[in-house]
């Protein structure tokens, strides 16, 4: 994994960490876009939703379920948003899949 995320995945660039298990890891943005602004990466190399395949399906459903324990733990469960930005001009700047989860004040739509 040469990517950014990748390096934070081993440690080799500290990360505001709040969950990890066998398959993702979720950590602080740097550039937060709300008051909560976490991203949500999966462990394997994914470069964007699109270069997903049939056998990440668990891997994918894995990362819904843990961005809502995400939230219910942080307490924003009641009004959060999670982005998937795919290629550079939908806004994907790091190349490694990863969900945004928003939270902390009113998000407009549609979003931009």
């Amino acid at each position: 994994m040469t990517t950014l995320f990748g390096k934070i995945i081993r440690r080799e660039i500290p990360a505001k960490i709040v969950y990890e298990d066998e398959e993702c890891l979720a950590f602080r943005d740097v550039n937060p876009q709300a008051p909560t602004h976490v991203l949500l990466i999966p462990k394997k190399e994914i470069p964007r939703l699109a270069d997903a395949t049939a056998e990440d399906r668990a891997l994918l459903g894995h990362l819904m379920l843990v961005a809502g324990n995400i939230a219910r733990d942080l307490g924003i469960d009641d009004a959060f948003r999670l982005v998937v930005n795919n290629g550079a001009e939908a806004g994907q700047s790091v190349f490694h899949l990863h969900l945004h989860i928003l939270a902390g004040r009113k998000l407009q739509w549609p979003p931009g």
